[in-house]
């Protein structure tokens, strides 16, 4: 049974999101949206280096040139730790300057899969794209306010879509081209059990959902199935990565955003980093292939 939940690192994060364990580094990355603040975080160190970014940030990761690539609202950025300097690579969405991007995974090929939302959380307007060879390419999965994830599975072959607002999981069977060609419904989670946030596999192709108000993480099978239910000290619970030397264990970004100075007080850990272990081991995550195809 996976847990306890600790506490990881003092962050206090408005919007803590994005969590990506670089291997190489031993080092977790992350970062807090509305602060626009990117993180990096040494465990073995205990210590916490934090960036000011351009825009609002989603994710942050390695590439394998050595540099760094972010997806910030104002589009797709390579990043300079060194210098903190940020230059535009892509922008994807220039014509909807009310959305931002939000959460993003890395294929097998090195190529980024993201999602977009409406910054104000209510118009449809968010999409799933892939970024590779220096292009993106929106995908034909439907359009909705806010985007999470999406997670593939171990063999690349199915990708995990989720619709926060809509309480939905959605699976989808990716084609010979790499794109989607077909979705369907996995799991409908109830709002008064929290909505479900960024999504992320472990290497039985099990799905660990955080959720945002619901103060847990959910695992689930392939086949939709819940198998365990992780509890924390904290109500937005927004995404979990796998790391250290055996991959078991398991990093969890959460957010304050939107609790009342009351909710504030009665959870003093809102936004901050927390960790707990796991039996089952995640997946190493490649890096950004500056030439994927």
């Amino acid at each position: 049974m996976p847990g306890p939940v600790e506490q990881a690192c003092k962050v206090g994060a408005t919007l803590g999101e994005g969590p990506y364990w670089s291997e190489g580094e031993g080092k977790l990355w992350f970062v807090d949206i509305k602060e626009q603040k990117i993180h990096c975080f040494d465990p073995g160190a205990d210590r916490l280096e934090s960036w000011n970014a351009p825009a609002q940030p989603g994710w942050i990761f390695p590439t394998d040139s050595g540099r760094m690539v972010a997806g910030l609202q104002s589009g797709i950025h390579m990043f300079d730790p060194a210098s903190g300097s940020f230059e535009l690579l892509a922008a994807p969405e220039a014509s909807e300057p009310g959305n931002r991007l939000n959460d993003a995974v890395i294929d097998r090929f090195g190529a980024i899969w993201f999602g977009s939302m409406d910054d104000g959380e209510t118009r449809a307007t968010g999409r799933v794209y892939r970024f590779a060879d220096g292009k993106v390419v929106a995908t034909t999965i439907a359009p909705c306010a806010i985007t999470n994830g999406p997670a593939l599975s171990p063999d690349g072959n199915t990708l995990y879509h989720v619709d926060t607002l809509g309480g939905s999981i959605y699976a989808c069977t990716l084609g010979v081209d790499g794109l989607p060609i077909s979705q369907r419904r996995l799991v409908t989670i109830d709002p008064a059990q929290g909505y479900p946030d960024g999504p992320s596999v472990d290497s039985e192709g099990c799905i660990w959902i955080g959720l945002f108000g619901g103060w847990k993480a959910h695992r689930y099978a392939p086949t939709g199935e819940l198998l365990d239910t992780v509890s924390f000290p904290v109500a937005n619970v927004t995404k979990i990565a796998f790391g250290g030397a055996d991959l078991c264990t398991a990093y969890a970004t959460t957010a304050h955003k939107g609790l009342s100075a009351a909710e504030r007080a009665q959870q003093p850990g809102a936004g901050d980093l927390f960790s707990f272990r796991v039996d089952v081991p995640g997946l190493p995550a490649p890096k950004v292939a500056l030439t994927a195809s």
